[in-house]
């Protein structure tokens, strides 16, 4: 029967190496995929068949970070807050599990910055552990490396044979490297890794051969290369679209106006405002894609203010609301379902006005225009309906990095 097994994850950076200048969050809560780079670090954890149970040591602000972008699982333990120094957090992440730790438990311990890792390397690091000696994943160094002098000259080649990178998570009985770290607390060397405090402590370390691709991400470089290899481009912009849908009931009277066009005809649009029915679909559209209610909320049919109103104060609303957003309106499409009037004549001059009030070009917005083939209140004349859909373009910066303390 496996022994107990528990996985702390060190992610208290608090984003100091690559910062941009800017209040972006530390590399570990970064989107990339549309998660935190730390929620896809924690899965690999919380997924894995032996692994027991996981503890994340995070920063002393980032509690609301954490719990905004990390779910919550049976398997994970409440956060820890770290220290000053990866020592000092690894330290309070093994004090946190102490209790739960029974004799002849297994602790790997893991950099929130390695998202890549693999189920088949987590499970050989745990197979190899053994009591007096921990396990690490590491990948031959393929690089010729040089020795340089304060200066940069290249005073030495170093064989590589002997030569591998290692990687995390960084595996080993919970009380061997319990006591290791307890021993090292007190001494003022600095220590890279867990590894570096076994091999301190006396214990002995073996690699296990993993792929070079378990990457820890350091730079807004790195950043970008796990975006494209966990979802997407680098810089990928956040696209969200919208659609929204209107009808009004006809009247008699002389003339209709659809997506801010007046035609002649002999019946009108019933409505508290000119009912426009395209221009109220595509406003509803807009605002989907900033998840911001919809047209009734922003200009209630209660409110005297918009008796009779023309509905490009709507849309136009409903475009800066987006704007405000950072979004960028890339495309405006609306189906106008009638059986009357005919849209194909206007449909040049639909385009052009609501190109004008949501400020786009006219080739970014679409106007169609079906009957309803007489079925139903729109097929018997008694009213006329629009569909449409916003699509709308939201920045999404690359900022932040930050050791793993």
């Amino acid at each position: 029967m496996d022994s107990f097994t528990i996985a702390i994850i060190v992610a208290a950076g608090r984003g100091e190496r690559a910062a941009d200048g800017s209040d972006a969050a530390p590399k570990q809560y970064q989107p990339v995929a549309g998660r935190a780079l730390l929620a896809h670090t924690v899965e690999a954890f919380v997924d894995h068949a032996r692994v027991d149970r996981v503890v994340v040591v995070i920063g002393a602000d980032h509690a609301s970070l954490y719990r905004q972008h990390v779910a919550a699982s049976d398997k994970l333990c409440d956060p820890v807050v770290g220290g000053e120094t990866r020592q000092q957090s690894v330290l309070a992440g093994l004090a946190a599990v102490y209790e739960e730790a029974g004799a002849g438990s297994k602790v790997l311990i893991h950099d929130a910055a390695r998202p890549f890792v693999s189920a088949d390397v987590i499970g050989r690091v745990i197979e190899a552990i053994v009591p007096g000696r921990g396990a690490l994943p590491a990948s031959r160094v393929a690089d010729t490396l040089k020795r340089v002098d304060s200066s940069d000259r290249i005073i030495e080649t170093v064989p590589r044979d002997e030569l591998i990178a290692a990687q995390t998570p960084q595996g080993f009985m919970f009380d061997d490297i319990h006591r290791a770290h307890l021993r090292a607390a007190g001494e003022s060397s600095v220590f890279t890794d867990d590894a570096a405090i076994a091999e301190w402590a006396g214990l002995s370390v073996v690699a296990v051969d993993a792929p070079g691709d378990n990457l820890k991400i350091t730079t807004a470089a790195d950043l970008a290369m796990a975006r494209r290899r966990l979802g997407g481009p680098a810089n990928m912009p956040d696209i969200r679209v919208g659609n929204g849908y209107d009808i009004h009931s006809l009247t008699p009277g002389n003339g209709v106006t659809l997506c801010g066009v007046r035609i002649d005809h002999d019946r009108a649009l019933a409505g508290h405002s000119d009912a426009d029915v395209g221009l109220h679909a595509l406003t509803d559209a807009l605002l989907g894609t900033i998840a911001d209610g919809d047209i009734g909320e922003h200009f209630p049919p209660a409110d005297e203010r918009w008796r009779g109103a023309s509905s490009d104060r709507f849309l136009a609303h409903a475009a800066e609301r987006v704007r405000h957003h950072g979004g960028v309106i890339g495309h405006l499409d609306v189906t106008v379902i009638c059986e009357a009037p005919k849209i194909g004549p206007h449909r040049d001059a639909m385009r052009a006005s609501i190109a004008a009030i949501a400020g786009i070009e006219p080739e970014r917005v679409s106007v169609k225009a079906t009957t309803n083939e007489r079925i139903g209140a729109v097929g018997r004349r008694e009213g006329i309906a629009a569909i449409a859909t916003a699509t709308v373009a939201f920045s999404r910066s690359i900022a932040g990095d930050g050791d793993d303390v």
